[in-house]
């Protein structure tokens, strides 16, 4: 807080206007520690206040400051005015009306995120165009830099496009929210979308572990397919609830490389009971554009399709103290259901009902006790290997089971 007086009290004393370095703190600290109001909007509210007091225009406080062209890269203090030459190279979406545009920056050096108030006017800018950003304020959250445009800054288009530098990482070293990355992996896993918005989401890994990754429809990428490798350049990375992961958009790309990526996993172990089998198991269809499971034979963003059959196990187990979900391929599961793939569309033609399948599978999974071992990801285990154990049924799993079994009759 002293150093934000300081600077305020020696841009005043450069335009001989003597203001008290002892107000000029008193006023912080009542509107940080009292009120709670954020560093850079105290900064602003306390300057405002003395430009009032002298009759100064915002304009001619700010005009005569001489403020240095930076790269991203270089934006590492809180509090600075810069200028900045870079590509808007992704824009989100605005939560605050107070808030005209944010998304994130980038030039050679690597990206930063920037914040565009509402208050300030200024023209709006698109994705992929590059500009010269004028007297922007640099700003820091959590150790995270970004900058934020307001009245005094200015926007000016250039030509030139400018090439964004992304860092190439491995699945293990995404750590931070908000980065722009490259990173080579295989498609470990895709899974059901369960949103228009979403062309594909899945697994991605490497040498080092596996991310989750979505990837948005409008992107308008060309679809990946399970255990193919590729190269995913300008992928940007995304933190919720303290799990890792990446999203690639309009200005990412993917390219295919002729690369089998051996995968290594942080495994677990889980040991309990299948008390639940749930709906999306058994004898399913998947669409053959995006390998997401159909709905009543319609896929939720390439519609009506004839979809290809799959088998598949999302069950619950229960150690007598927590709750797991687990998911098994078909791989897993036709070893420990003993049917194969074409068994099950065999036996679902008999009997003129996918169904039956589910209930076989039920009969012999639910109430036993497994262990389970693989990747764990979000709220689920992603089965390598599962073994049968020999325990005895708990009581509190059969009145468990027992209380479940009137619901599942009457759907």
């Amino acid at each position: 807080m002293s150093d934000i007086a300081i600077k305020i009290e020696a841009r005043f004393s450069e335009m001989g206007i003597k203001v008290q370095p002892d107000e000029i703190e008193t006023r912080l600290d009542q509107l940080i520690n009292k009120f709670k109001v954020p560093p850079e909007e105290a900064r602003r509210n306390v300057i405002n206040y003395f430009l009032k007091q002298h009759n100064i225009p915002r304009t001619e406080f700010f005009e005569k400051r001489e403020t240095p062209q930076v790269k991203a890269s270089e934006i590492k203090e809180d509090g600075k005015w810069v200028t900045l030459c870079a590509k808007v190279v992704q824009l989100w979406e605005t939560n605050h009306e107070s808030v005209s545009q944010v998304g994130l920056l980038g030039d050679e050096s690597g990206t930063i995120k920037f914040t565009k108030w509402a208050k300030a006017a200024l023209p709006q800018v698109e994705e992929g165009k590059s500009y010269l950003f004028k007297n922007v304020t640099t700003s820091e959250y959590q150790g995270q830099f970004s900058v934020k445009l307001n009245k005094t800054s200015e926007i000016v288009p250039i030509e030139d496009d400018i090439k964004v530098e992304t860092l190439r990482v491995t699945a293990s070293e995404i750590k931070e929210d908000g980065k722009w990355v490259t990173l080579r992996g295989k498609v470990v896993q895709l899974w059901e979308t369960n949103h228009e918005s979403v062309s594909q989401v899945g697994l991605l890994g490497d040498e080092s572990g596996t991310v989750k990754f979505t990837k948005w429809a409008k992107a308008e990428l060309p679809q990946v397919e399970e255990g193919k490798s590729y190269l995913f350049r300008n992928a940007i990375t995304s933190e919720w609830q303290g799990q890792f992961s990446v999203k690639l958009n309009k200005t990412s790309e993917i390219i295919p490389i002729n690369e089998d990526i051996e995968v290594g996993r942080s495994l677990v172990e889980y040991s309990g009971a299948i008390v639940d089998i749930q709906s999306g198991s058994g004898l399913i269809k998947r669409c053959p554009e995006c390998n997401r499971a159909l709905v009543k034979g319609a896929c939720g963003e390439h519609g009506k399709v004839d979809g290809i059959y799959d088998l598949r196990v999302k069950a619950v187990m229960d150690d007598g103290e927590k709750v797991q979900d687990i998911l098994l391929n078909r791989k897993v599961t036709e070893a420990l259901v003993g049917i194969t793939l074409e068994q099950a569309k065999d036996m679902a033609t008999e009997a003129l009902d996918q169904a039956v399948v589910l209930d076989v599978i039920k009969s012999k999974l639910v109430g036993r006790y497994f262990t389970v071992s693989g990747a764990r990801l979000d709220r689920f285990i992603l089965v390598n290997t599962i073994q049968q154990d020999t325990k005895p049924i708990d009581e509190e799993i059969i009145r468990l089971l027992g209380s479940a079994a009137p619901v599942a009759q009457e759907a």
